[in-house]
């Protein structure tokens, strides 16, 4: 929502004056004309793109392929082409397309979408689930949502209603409530926006009203004649002055307090302290609201969150973007029994046998263990060579199932050694990673033909089992820190004595 009230009136500022004559004027058209043409040729706009909700057509651009799914809903007016050919725009668009795969949309009664009259304001719960249908189009299934004030409403909604759908929430300058009242005294109140809304429809789209309202929402660009210019084909292009009416009178109207403290996902709340139009006791306010939501205050006057100093800005994003994909992954850790194997003296035998008798060996041998993994529940993870990374949800599981290997390939005269350890694994969709796998690989390596070594943790692990262990000392893996007490699993046919 954008505002302002007698006592932050205008400045008495002027749009600038005409040109003395018609040769003068056509000269000074054509030069602009040209240099926004410079200006948007070195800008490879994405292309937009169309979802309908119900009969409404929803506005749309997917660009960047970062690692991150996010959603960005500007704030106040936009049109998806022109938000391109402002430079600081264009910049801040960018930014975010180089750590993610950006959803940027235009809202219903905005922009490149269609359009609503003044006697047709869509509930607040409509602008919600057009938000969650250009989700689905985009094929997103946890983005990480930006919005900017009163799209930060909608992006704080959808994340109460769809916490199975958000990753996190990241808001700009935002207000729970968009008219004041004895308990929010913060907002702006009837008179105010009274006030607003009459100066809108009187001035909407006009050099004079954008001229003025730039040096109000934008301090740092007072006097940029091409901002100027840009602002004012932005109200132009974005709604018609009714239209843009009705969509503030949602925001007036707006009171989502009730909701904030039932948000699930993480949440960072940014503001500027010298914000004219966004009171930062506001966005404290939604920020305590929220459990767990990050504070922070960012220097500088400028509402629109792409103006100002965008260096600070992403520095924060960046770093909370970070804490939660380090906090997920902590997450996605599980504990896992790990089995890696590997047949003896391959490389000699190989030559042994020759290429293709060694290929029929090495196929049955991969048929045997993928039947054994099938038969004690293991999940292949990977073959190197000869060699296979399987994972288990139980340590006895996976001790006697490498048990298994090793006496199934013996009648193809063969000999396999095998390494077991239980430990936390990381997983990346359904691979496993992390330094249970690394220890297990370098584990394996330490056995001798037929024999399987086990961890002190796997051997603790399966008491009662029935499984027996010889000693075989501590160890140094490499790459790993600290001492391993490593076991063989024993075998009937060894006579070594056995530890319990």
């Amino acid at each position: 929502m954008c505002r302002w009230s007698s006592s932050r009136a205008f400045p008495n500022t002027r749009a600038g004056g005409r040109c003395g004559t018609w040769d003068s004027a056509r000269r000074t058209f054509s030069a602009r004309r040209a240099a926004l043409s410079c200006r948007l040729a070195v800008v490879d706009v994405p292309n937009v793109q169309y979802v309908r909700n119900g009969d409404v057509a929803l506005a749309y651009q997917v660009f960047g392929d970062g690692p991150v799914d996010l959603v960005y809903a500007p704030q106040w007016i936009n049109n998806l082409e022109i938000a391109w050919s402002n430079r600081l725009y264009a910049q801040f668009l960018s930014r975010l397309a180089s750590f993610a795969r950006v959803v940027f949309v235009d809202r219903r009664g905005m922009g490149l979408s269609d359009r609503f009259s003044a006697s047709d304001v869509p509930p607040l719960e409509t602008l919600v689930e057009d938000l969650r249908v250009v989700i689905d189009a985009s094929e997103l299934e946890r983005p990480v949502l930006f919005g900017g004030s009163d799209a930060g409403c909608i992006c704080a909604l959808f994340a109460a209603i769809h916490p199975d759908r958000t990753s996190s929430l990241i808001l700009y300058g935002p207000e729970a409530r968009g008219t004041a009242s004895h308990d929010y005294p913060w907002a702006w109140t009837t008179e105010e926006w009274d006030e607003y809304l009459a100066r809108m429809d009187a001035g909407w789209g006009t050099d004079e009203y954008a001229t003025k309202i730039l040096e109000w929402i934008m301090p740092s660009a007072r006097g940029d004649r091409e901002q100027q210019r840009w602002w004012r084909t932005m109200q132009r292009l974005s709604a018609t002055p009714s239209s843009m009416i009705a969509i503030e009178r949602i925001w007036a109207e707006l009171d989502i307090r009730s909701v904030l403290p039932t948000i699930q996902a993480p949440t960072l709340v940014l503001h500027r302290t010298g914000d004219q139009v966004e009171d930062v006791e506001a966005g404290r306010d939604f920020a305590r609201r929220i459990p767990g939501a990050q504070f922070v205050e960012l220097a500088g006057a400028d509402w629109p969150g792409w103006a100002g100093d965008q260096r600070a800005l992403f520095s924060v994003i960046d770093s909370f973007l970070s804490g939660i994909r380090e906090a997920e992954a902590e997450l996605e850790r599980v504990l896992a029994t790990v089995l890696f194997t590997d047949i003896v003296s391959s490389t000699e035998k190989a030559a042994a046998l020759g290429d293709r008798a060694w290929q029929e060996i090495v196929q049955q041998h991969h048929a045997i263990i993928r039947a054994m993994l099938g038969r004690y529940r293991g999940v292949e993870q990977d073959v190197a060579g000869d060699g296979f990374f399987a994972t288990f949800d139980g340590p006895a599981r996976g001790v006697k199932c490498a048990q298994a290997i090793v006496d199934a390939v013996r009648p193809l005269e063969i000999e396999v050694r095998a390494g077991v350890h239980t430990g936390e694994v990381g997983m990346a969709g359904d691979k496993a990673s992390g330094i249970a796998v690394n220890a297990t690989a370098r584990l394996v390596a330490l056995a001798e033909p037929s024999e399987i070594l086990v961890s002190q943790t796997s051997k603790d692990l399966v008491a009662g089992s029935g499984l027996r262990f010889q000693d075989r000392g501590t160890h140094e893996l490499k790459g790993i820190e600290g001492s391993w007490h490593l076991y063989a699993v024993a075998s009937s046919s060894r006579s070594e004595p056995e530890s319990f």
